[in-house]
């Protein structure tokens, strides 16, 4: 569930029925009459607190037992979740969006999705409660009579405490299993928090390990999560990295489960260049499972011939960070991920962790001895672009022949050296070509040609851009 906070399905009123549902349907699992366990945390948003607050009314409703690890990370709350062990975990976040958004997401206790058979039954139970129960159709913040009670100021200090306790007990975990051994003495790191989940959490974490960390965007206010700061905006960092004489700067989301890095040059290290640094530490350590990792059909083609070069295999998946897990836990590969910077080592976590991903890198970067800039030669990223083409119909491409012989000639002309993605937007009337090769001008030239076809086999008669 993800959209502005206040408006439906973000209203206090489907939010207790959301809690009331799940705390329900963990009970059917669970038998035996035992009470559910779920624990919940939250990113820095101001409508974060009365959402949590609001979830956990309707989930004590149905009789779960509910914990609160107050602001912390979306795999925080994974890691939470499997260990405590709950029967679920919920994170109030909306990522990266602006603070006026908010979302709740659920984790099982693998540290996996909800399930698609209990999303079905929790929208449905949501659906009954609008309807069935005669729910105005007018959102409503809490402002307006939703909010959930307020806890006494005894509750409070003991919620508190309790929340402190559980990020310790992550932060713990991430500083003495997943860098066990790992020392950063002398190492100058940039930490972009984002204003968000990991705002007090990945200063600590670097500092504990000896790096000396300059931590910027990390005073969050409720509202200033993600304005012009964090993994969408880590071209910000680059003044800083020179001016500090970093050896590498990190940028976190706002539920920090991406990172995106620069390096001491203030060169840009994304999703694909971590990978590439990623399976060739893996497979140095004879740690590569397989020989392969995963990434999507948006991973840049220079990143896959790079592999290749080392006989490392790279699969592909469909974008979204759900497709690389299912792919990875089929194959059994060592690490995967997006461009995004949303890294998944299965070994460690099911779900992506930005501060797991920045101590990977930093390993590579100790144990080899070696500055970032250095570790990501090898990697050359290819030009691309980008062409989208307003259709009239979304006929598979392959079926209409102009299109399909034209398709054939375009990979014929990248002869093994680009890539060639073409498919349809899944929410506007648009074909997208996406053409990758070594050189520009040939690029555009191939992605024009496609383009024309195309508008003549399935425009609706208005330029494509």
């Amino acid at each position: 569930m993800r959209g502005e906070a206040g408006q439906f399905p973000l209203d206090a009123h489907t939010i207790r029925t959301t809690g009331r549902s799940l705390g329900r349907h963990l009970a059917e699992q669970a038998g035996g009459g035992r009470a559910p366990r779920i624990l919940v945390g939250r990113d820095t948003r101001e409508s974060g607190d009365w959402i949590e607050r609001a979830f956990m009314d309707g989930a004590r409703a149905a009789g779960a037992v509910c914990d609160s690890a107050g602001v912390i990370t979306t795999p925080g709350v994974a890691f939470l979740t499997r260990t405590l062990p709950a029967d679920a975990g919920v994170v109030v976040s909306a990522s990266h969006n602006p603070y006026q958004d908010n979302g709740i997401k659920i984790f099982v206790p693998t540290g996996r999705k909800l399930d698609d058979t209990t999303e079905r039954l929790i929208e449905a139970d949501i659906r009954h409660a609008r309807v069935g129960e005669g729910e105005s159709d007018e959102p409503h913040a809490p402002e307006s009579g939703g909010q959930s009670s307020s806890p006494s100021a005894e509750t409070v200090g003991d919620a508190d405490e309790r929340a402190s306790s559980l990020q310790a007990r992550y932060l713990d975990y991430l500083s003495g299993e997943v860098a066990a051994g790992l020392r950063l003495d002398g190492l100058r790191i940039v930490v972009d928090c984002a204003n968000g989940a990991g705002s007090h959490l990945a200063p600590a974490l670097f500092t504990r390990l000896g790096a000396q960390v300059s931590a910027v965007n990390n005073t969050p206010d409720g509202r200033n999560i993600n304005r012009e700061c964090g993994s969408l905006y880590v071209e910000r960092l680059r003044d800083k990295v020179v001016a500090e004489n970093a050896d590498l700067a990190v940028a976190f989301d706002g539920d920090a489960d991406r990172a995106l890095f620069l390096d001491a040059r203030g060169q840009l290290v994304d999703g694909d260049a971590t990978l590439w640094v990623m399976a060739k530490s893996l497979q140095a350590r004879g740690k590569l499972a397989g020989g392969r990792i995963v990434a999507t059909v948006m991973s840049n083609i220079g990143l896959e011939l790079a592999l290749k070069s080392r006989g490392i295999e790279m699969l592909r998946t469909d974008v979204g960070d759900k497709y690389v897990l299912e792919e990875l836990l089929r194959t059994g590969a060592s690490v995967g991920g997006e461009q995004s910077g949303h890294i998944i080592f299965p070994g460690v976590s099911l779900a992506g962790d930005g501060m797991t991903t920045t101590l990977f890198l930093l390993r590579a970067m100790r144990e080899e001895d070696t500055p970032l800039e250095r570790l990501c030669a090898g990697f050359t990223r290819y030009p691309q672009v980008l062409v989208n083409v307003r259709v009239g119909e979304k006929r598979p491409f392959q079926e209409v022949a102009e299109i399909a012989t034209e398709a054939r000639r375009t990979e014929t002309a990248l002869a093994g050296e680009g890539r060639l993605l073409l498919r349809y937007s899944g929410t506007e009337p648009l074909a997208r070509i996406m053409i990758e090769g070594r050189h520009q001008d040939e690029i555009e030239r191939l992605a024009k040609k496609l383009a024309a076809v195309i508008e003549r086999s399935l425009g609706d008669g208005k330029q494509w851009q």
